[in-house]
């Protein structure tokens, strides 16, 4: 085959295989990565007192789909109206992926005054200081927070947790949040088992601000917490409701012990009987029963006139409100008293007494 033969298959195979391996012809050309971190999209800003704290999460890829490497540099901006956005500190540099966070103290400016929005926003920016914009808006509002509580003191009772502080006459909401310092106890199994606690519980309180009190009642005895307090201030703002929150208080931690005995049994009555034949007699006691969840029982207790008292029930708490007496005397005249006991052994005080006579043979 001449040379020329050869030259021509040549081209022929270079234009059949062009489209796949190019044969030296370049193909269509592709715009360079700008490197553009991901916008944040899930920015929140919580502000407490004069400390504004904001939390997001850092892309992982940019613009491009492409993996971010290293870390990114963040601008965090604040705008007031319609103002520009104005930096907030100096810029921070955070990897991808991970949970950016930022907290700053307002300026005097915005922590005086009446309320208004202040609006945070934060940028990522490349190595060239461009971005693919801001992240979405997350507002709190600028201006004089309400006073701080002062004076929190926490006090167990058998009803819960009682909460008092300094009342200051504005009848502002107050907020108190109780965290759990024990450690947690392990999920039980089945279908009654009590859900585990939770390690942080906010609950909001509108009354009894003018007395400065509140009663936490979902309070789990044998745990300890602590509790804080802060008052809060809700503000319509571009027809939105913000929060206008105080500084945290001083923390009081409390021990919650069950040292309380159950409520005394009420309503106590007694009666004689006769069996059929007619020649053993007994006496049977009845009364309201006890709902304290931590009931392990009661405890009866008898006596004759001016006689000491004696517990004439088994050592193991009766179950039930009733008790059945055959131990007594034809023509005796007895006295009865019962308490409540729970599982931790704490007694409640002797019930109101109540008697009965024997007939006599």
């Amino acid at each position: 085959m001449s040379s020329l033969h050869r030259m021509g298959w040549a081209a022929l195979a270079c234009a059949l295989g062009a489209a796949l391996a190019g044969c030296g012809t370049p193909g269509a050309p592709q715009a360079p990565s700008l490197n553009l971190p991901g916008r944040v999209a899930d920015l929140t800003a919580i502000r407490a007192g004069n400390q504004v704290t904001l939390q997001w999460t850092m892309p992982t890829r940019n613009t491009d789909k492409l993996a971010l490497k290293g870390d990114v540099d963040v601008r965090v901006c604040r705008q007031e109206g319609a103002g520009g956005c104005a930096a907030a500190g100096k810029d921070l540099m955070i990897a991808p992926g991970a949970t950016g966070k930022f907290t700053e103290t307002l300026p005097s400016v915005l922590a005086a005054g009446a309320p208004r929005v202040l609006t945070y926003f934060v940028e990522l920016k490349n190595p060239k200081g461009r971005s693919a914009g801001l992240s979405n808006a997350a507002a709190v509002l600028a201006g004089a927070a309400p006073a701080q509580v002062e004076g929190l003191a926490a006090e167990v009772r058998k009803a819960g947790v009682v909460l008092r502080w300094t009342p200051d006459g504005e009848d502002q909401p107050v907020r108190l949040q109780r965290t759990l310092l024990t450690p947690p106890a392990k999920a039980q199994k089945g279908l009654l088992a009590e859900p585990p606690e939770p390690a942080q519980v906010n609950l909001l309180v509108e009354t009894g601000l003018q007395t400065g009190s509140a009663i936490d009642k979902n309070m789990r005895f044998g745990e300890a917490y602590e509790y804080r307090a802060q008052r809060v201030a809700g503000i319509v703002a571009n027809g939105q409701t913000l929060e206008l929150a105080g500084s945290w208080s001083q923390p009081v931690r409390v021990e919650v012990l069950d040292v309380f005995p159950p409520t005394v049994p009420q309503g106590l009555a007694a009666v004689a009987t006769m069996d059929e034949s007619g020649r053993q007699a007994a006496i049977d006691l009845n009364w309201h029963p006890v709902n304290d969840p931590d009931l392990a029982g009661y405890v009866v207790y008898r006596r004759e006139d001016g006689a000491a008292w004696q517990r004439i029930s088994p050592a193991e708490p009766v179950a039930g409100p009733a008790y059945h007496d055959a131990q007594v005397q034809p023509g005796h005249t007895y006295h009865y008293a019962v308490s409540a006991v729970d599982h931790g052994g704490h007694e409640s005080a002797r019930s109101t007494e109540t008697q009965e006579t024997v007939p006599a043979q």
